[in-house]
Order: C-alpha cells, then structure tokens, then sequence
C-alpha cells in the first residue's frame, strides 16, 4: 500500500511540475497549417457581398482603446448577447463557398473572433482563456468544436490552420485572430470586410510590432512574442526571416534598434484575458 501511495504521489507532483513549467513558459504547441479540403472552393467571380455590421457594433460596444485593447466581457447584457448570438448564426447560415476570396477571408477571421467572445462571455469570469476545457494542463479550448459552416463542425484550430494558414499563406493572418489574451494582437473595434481587410490586418500588425508585447529590448536581450516561435514557419522560418518581418513594419527607432539584432535571445507571451484590468 505505501508503495502504491508512493507512486500515486509521485505522479501527482510531476503532473503538478509540469503543469508549473506550461503556465510559467507559455508553452503552447503551435498545430501545423494543413488545408482542410472542402474549404478550398470559392467562387473567383462573385461579386456577393456579406454583412459584417453587426459585429462592427458590437465590437463598437465593448472594446476599450488601449495597449493593448480591452473587451468588456462582464458588463454584457443579456440583450447584447443576444446580438452575438444572431450574428453567428448569421455567419453559420452563409455558404461561404459561393463567395469570393476577398469576402472569405473577412468571414473566417470575423467568425474565429465573435467564436472566441462568446466562448469567454459563457464561461466568464475566467483569468485566462486557457482555463476553458483546459483540463490539467490549462490546454484551452482551441480544438472543441464551437461553429457548424455547410454542415461541417468547426473548433478554432480547424478556423486558423486548417483554413486561414493554408489557404492564404500568409503571416499577417496572425495579426486578425484574436486568443483573448493580453500577448495577442488587438482585437480591433470593428469587423473585417472583404474591402478593408487587408489593409486593417496590415494596420494591426504595425500597432503590436512596435508593441512592447512583441517586441522588448532588456539589458541588450531581444525578446520577441512566441508568436514569432511558434509560427516561425509563416515569417520565414529563421530568426533571419523573423527580425527582417519585424524590420518590414517597425517604426523609426524599432527599426534601427533591430536593424543591429542578428538573433533573437528569448520569447515570451502573456496569457491573461484581455478584459478589463
């Protein structure tokens, strides 16, 4: 019996450990970008338009200007959640593969983020979105089906790498989802639309770059986001690659401070929820 308690104890205190050593680093294992087929159809010549107004206004609503921005998750009412809930039904009820390109990708970043709102508002008051469904570890709720679009369920890390990576290739998408965590970038106070996406995505991944949230100089170390580690394959794949994204968007001082970096000393990432202070 005591060597079976001893055991028991034994792994008590590494899962404990271990669970320590995920929460203090941040570690997050990011899932590949793999193209989940169906979501490949588009119609190139459609020139269908979908309504993203009523997520400019909630997000009007609720998200406080700051650095980083806040939401205010708490003081929803009942009414205004009512208003969400409509609006995913609406993105639900889309057959989004009869629209074009441009028109896609405002959809998937504006649903991955009203998903997320929600999901933090149902479980609210939480510290941090990885205590949903996180069980031991604090994992978060990334691969739980939250959406059904054409029939297919849905969780985030389907939204963001079997959809959004892999079909634009492109490392600006990290700048227009949001994980409702004070290390990501903004969720800004309106929705994507397919005239204004790019350009915002562009706008947002200026502000955090030059965001001490991703980039930090301490005693001559550089430290970035664990963005930049975790999806080092979509800004290059070296730190190289990395810094010379960073250099792309810096301001003037940022610029000429990385400008003299040839390799990134640590990473780091805060995931408090982004709600009030």
């Amino acid at each position: 019996m005591k060597s079976a308690n001893s055991a028991k104890a034994t792994r008590l205190g590494l899962a404990t450990a271990l669970s320590l050593l995920v929460a203090s680093t941040g570690l997050r294992a990011a899932p590949e970008a793999k193209l989940l087929p169906h979501w490949q159809q588009h119609a190139a010549a459609s020139s269908a338009t979908i309504d993203h107004d009523a997520w400019t206004r909630w997000l009007g609503d609720h998200v406080r200007a700051g650095s980083p921005n806040r939401i205010d998750y708490e003081s929803v009412s009942s009414n205004q959640i009512a208003a969400l809930d409509d609006y995913l039904t609406h993105l639900q009820r889309t057959r989004i593969s009869d629209f074009n390109r441009r028109q896609q990708k405002a959809f998937w970043l504006n649903l991955y983020n009203a998903a997320t709102v929600r999901l933090v508002i149902r479980h609210a008051p939480v510290n941090s979105i990885r205590e949903i469904h996180g069980g031991l570890f604090n994992t978060g709720p990334w691969d739980e089906p939250l959406v059904s679009v054409e029939g297919r369920r849905l969780s985030l890390n389907d939204i963001e790498h079997g959809i959004l990576r892999p079909i634009w290739q492109d490392p600006l998408i990290h700048y227009g989802v949001n994980c409702a965590s004070v290390g990501c970038p903004d969720l800004i106070d309106r929705a994507f639309t397919a005239d204004t996406v790019n350009d915002a995505l562009r706008d947002n991944a200026s502000r955090f770059i030059n965001s001490p949230r991703s980039v930090q100089f301490e005693n001559g170390r550089l430290i970035l986001s664990s963005i930049y580690k975790w999806f080092a394959s979509d800004f290059g794949g070296t730190e190289a690659g990395v810094l010379a994204h960073l250099r792309r968007f810096a301001g003037p001082d940022l610029r000429a401070r990385l400008e003299s970096a040839s390799s990134i000393d640590d990473y780091r990432y805060d995931w408090s929820l982004n709600g009030l202070p």
